[in-house]
């Protein structure tokens, strides 16, 4: 019997930031960041992967209303058919059940749950925007891969993607990107 392996599931992270280290303005502002046509087809290529997607309840929110919406469907059709296809788990203790399909709700000991998730068998995981959630799982030692893409912006004032954590894991360079489109430059690092 030819049985597939599979090693303890990954949990990469991927973000926008200013070239001043923010990942989002006040009021959750975002609009800095332009989604190009390049931007597209990297996000094409990487949904792909079949990772399931992870958000904090906010990023949720905004995600299923853009990609299940007129705009997002438009816009970048191949992106919207896949983020609505793709296996997603929210973080949340304050909805139980989720509204955008293939979507599992995890409340309660959030660190614990996902600690237990991560040691099963299945896809990797990949946490998309979800400051929060990121910070979260960096104090906790539970992101092995980073995606950082730096927009080549300043903003007066935000919150940073990390912050107020007690260690850092040693990083390694592992890929560089860059779009021409917009000018952004995508960093990959993975721990030590």
């Amino acid at each position: 019997m030819n049985r597939k392996l599979y090693a303890m599931r990954k949990i990469s992270s991927f973000n926008f930031v200013t070239l001043n280290g923010y990942f989002k303005g006040n009021n959750e502002d975002t609009s800095w960041h332009h989604h190009s046509q390049e931007g597209s087809a990297y996000s094409e290529k990487q949904l792909e992967s079949g990772n399931i997607l992870l958000f904090g309840r906010v990023t949720y929110d905004m995600m299923a209303q853009f990609w299940t919406g007129k705009m997002g469907k438009e816009l970048y059709p191949v992106v919207a058919g896949r983020m609505n296809a793709a296996e997603k788990m929210v973080i949340s203790n304050s909805i139980t059940t989720a509204s955008w399909n293939n979507t599992s709700v995890i409340g309660g000991d959030v660190i614990q749950r996902i600690r237990i998730i991560k040691q099963t068998p299945g896809p990797d995981i990949t946490i998309l925007g979800s400051g929060s959630i990121v910070n979260q799982f960096t104090e906790a030692g539970l992101i092995d891969e980073y995606g950082v893409m730096i927009d080549p912006v300043f903003i007066t004032t935000g919150t940073p993607l990390v912050h107020g954590i007690s260690t850092m894991p040693e990083l390694r360079l592992t890929g560089v990107k860059t779009f021409s489109d917009t000018g952004a430059v995508l960093l990959s690092y993975s721990k030590k």
